[in-house]
């Protein structure tokens, strides 16, 4: 067999060739291709990595926040509990303050009622004690109640004693010799100078008294002077009559089973 060189050098040569336009003209755009094919995966594979660490960075941002929102939830929970429980019990001292007043505001005015009545009953008593006094003394005698009230009165400055008389020398002299003789009645001429007679016989100064008619005192006489006082009244045997019987009540309460 005959080898044919010039046969072989030009199959070579077009092998040679085929080679390099293969690799000029496909396999390096090939390759570049690939090259171009792996960068873009490589970067959508980065690119879906930082998609993926934001999603998560993002979704553990979301549970901290989330975290966060249900503490601040709890705490605004207990804060509003804690506020309504708070004005609950405000609102209950409140009412019960406000009951408590009104309670000692209804006590008060009862015992204020009562004493008002009390304070009735007793000048209606004196009142009446007095007519019945008067009336007796009209039947049984020819003197009238206010004389016989002048009477006592005259007698108990007569009977004073030396340290009361001083006191009552010291407030006439304070004012003047000036005094005022209150009456429940009205007093007559001669009332009126049987008293200013008594006063000059028992002190040495003159007095000049000034008469005023004051109903409040049930069947009384005062003497007044720079805030000092001389007084005879149906009153004070009245109000011993009503310690009297009030003790009594008590005692009979006490009593009671």
């Amino acid at each position: 067999m005959i080898i044919d060189w010039f046969v072989i050098a030009a199959q070579a040569f077009n092998f040679l060739l085929l080679i390099w336009l293969m690799k000029r003209f496909l396999y390096k755009p090939i390759l570049k291709a690939i090259d171009a094919r792996e960068k873009l995966i490589a970067e959508k594979l980065a690119d879906a990595d930082r998609k993926e660490a934001a999603a998560q960075a993002e979704q553990k941002e979301f549970q901290q926040k989330n975290e966060e929102f249900e503490q601040r939830h709890a705490e605004l929970l207990s804060q509003a509990t804690s506020e309504a429980e708070s004005q609950r019990r405000r609102l209950l001292n409140e009412a019960s303050e406000e009951a408590d007043n009104l309670r000692a505001k209804r006590q008060e005015m009862l015992i204020h009622d009562a004493q008002k009545l009390d304070r009735a009953i007793g000048l209606r008593t004196q009142e009446e004690v007095f007519a019945i006094a008067r009336k007796a003394l009209a039947d049984l005698s020819s003197d009238s109640l206010e004389e016989r009230i002048c009477e006592v009165f005259t007698r108990r400055l007569r009977d004073m004693g030396s340290e009361e008389k001083e006191r009552l020398i010291k407030a006439l002299s304070a004012q003047s010799g000036t005094a005022q003789l209150n009456s429940a009645f009205e007093l007559s001429q001669a009332q009126r100078n049987n008293m200013q007679k008594t006063l000059g016989e028992l002190f040495p100064t003159e007095i000049r008294l000034k008469f005023k008619t004051v109903p409040e005192l049930i069947g009384g006489i005062e003497l007044v002077a720079n805030g000092h006082k001389i007084a005879w009244n149906i009153a004070d045997y009245i109000a011993s009559l009503e310690e009297s019987v009030d003790r009594l009540i008590k005692e009979g309460r006490s009593n009671e089973p």
